[in-house]
């Protein structure tokens, strides 16, 4: 698996996790319904979700990941 796809994945499975806690705690805790629920989920999952890219070193593609909660960027290979 290249290391782009392995990307793609974990932004993928960030924001899914994201998106289906932020749509539980809506549904639980506020009153909203139909597209409104699913609409309001996957815009705080899209702001809180850490974002991977991929770049090019001298020793091979690295993965850096952003996040709100991290303050500048982490490489995690």
């Amino acid at each position: 698996m290249s290391v782009g796809t392995k990307t793609i994945l974990l932004q993928f499975a960030s924001f899914a996790i994201l998106f289906f806690i932020c749509k539980f705690a809506l549904a639980t805790f506020t009153e909203l319904s139909g597209l409104w629920l699913p609409a309001t989920s996957a815009v705080v999952a899209t702001i809180l979700a850490p974002q991977f890219k991929v770049f090019k070193t001298d020793k091979g593609e690295k993965i850096c990941v952003r996040w709100i909660f991290l303050k500048g960027v982490k490489v995690l290979n």
